[in-house]
């Protein structure tokens, strides 16, 4: 298996990996971590949106909104995206269209690839498994949804904490780019108490300003999901 680590949507392009490979999106804070939370709280489906102007359009085929924009809820949309509140709903069946500030861009940036899947602290271990289970396509390209363009530091040490988690499962692992190596490194200097580590992080400290502490802790969590939420003829579904 070779790995890839895009550290910013605005670098996939370039990406070394571009035939025969699985994407697996992140952004934990908070986009891939609600996605999974969603799906856990019963969400039949997932539309992901790059801009809010469709919306409306949804709304009226029955859809729920959920739309955050620069870490807050977009006025009108009954759901942003922090995973606590999805946790404490019934969405039971319900089709949710969702546009976030930076990981619903990076989902539909990675819509090429032969397989995009989702990826969070809280699916590492299905995840992982999942990715090891599909002899077909043994390339991984990580794409880190960061901030608007710059890499960020929870994204980039989900995808060495990936790839800690592939080592363990299967030791064919070839890391072909510096990120990753850089991930992977990181990765070993934060795991024992990652909440602490991240507080330095931008993104951590623009939530903890809008009182969203819950949210950045449970995103930490790891393998409290089995599910792996797959984006498929344009929305995501879970198989599990």
């Amino acid at each position: 298996m070779k790995i890839e680590v895009v550290l910013s949507p605005a670098l996939y392009d370039g990406r070394q990996l571009k035939e025969h490979h699985t994407t697996v999106v992140v952004d934990i804070l908070r986009a891939t971590s609600a996605l999974c939370a969603a799906f856990t709280a019963g969400a039949a489906e997932i539309v992901p949106l790059d801009s809010l102007e469709p919306l409306a359009r949804y709304q009226r085929l029955g859809f729920t909104l959920a739309a955050e924009r620069n870490g807050e809820k977009v006025q009108g949309a009954t759901c942003g995206n922090s995973p606590t509140e999805y946790l404490s709903m019934n969405l039971e069946g319900q089709r949710i269209a969702y546009s976030t500030t930076n990981g619903t861009v990076s989902i539909l940036k990675a819509s090429d690839s032969d397989k995009v899947l989702i990826g969070a602290f809280c699916n590492l271990n299905a995840l992982a498994k999942k990715l090891l289970a599909d002899t077909s396509l043994r390339d991984v390209v990580v794409l880190c949804s960061g901030w608007k363009g710059d890499p960020s530091l929870e994204d980039t040490l989900f995808a060495g904490a990936l790839i800690a988690e592939l080592r363990q499962l299967d030791n064919d692992v070839t890391l072909v780019n510096d990120a990753a190596s850089m991930a992977e490194d990181l990765w070993m200097v934060a795991k024992e108490n990652l909440y602490d580590y991240c507080c330095k992080a931008t993104h951590v400290q623009r939530l903890l300003r809008l009182n969203y502490e819950a949210d950045i802790r449970w995103a930490f969590k790891r393998d409290t999901s089995t599910f792996v939420p797959q984006y498929l003829n344009g929305k995501l579904i879970v198989n599990n």
